[in-house]
């Protein structure tokens, strides 16, 4: 199973996303609110959801490139604002909009864990 890191500040919503994750077997290696704590947790993820704006600012879009650049990590975006990805990490699957179903949630991480299962396509996904 992959290990998986979320970045998310809004603790209720980052607890939701990750109960969801471990109930269907995958791994939470942290959850972190802004750019230091994601950096300073990534070396064990692979896996990375990702809110745009953090606790830090709107710095979501910025940490997704060095997350993907510097760790290889597959991103799944997590917004209500999809039109602030103006540049797409290079790993990025796509983004799930917020408020997410378990659904999208298990499908997003389902298609990061492997690329080629991507028919499993959820409606609330929207793949990069």
């Amino acid at each position: 199973m992959k290990s998986v890191l979320i970045v998310e500040d809004e603790i209720f919503i980052a607890m939701e996303i990750e109960r969801v994750l471990q109930d269907a077997g995958y791994t939470v290696v942290a959850i972190a609110a802004d750019q230091t704590e994601a950096l300073a947790a990534a070396a064990a993820a692979e896996v990375a959801f990702v809110d745009l704006n953090l606790r830090d600012g709107p710095t979501g879009p910025r940490l997704a490139q060095e997350l993907a650049d510097r760790f290889s990590l597959r991103i799944v975006y997590v917004t209500a604002n999809p039109s602030q990805i103006e540049q797409p990490a290079p790993t990025a699957i796509g983004y799930i909009r917020k408020p997410f179903s378990e659904e999208a949630i298990l499908a997003a991480a389902a298609i990061a864990a492997e690329p080629e299962s991507a028919q499993l396509i959820h409606q609330d996904i929207v793949i990069l």
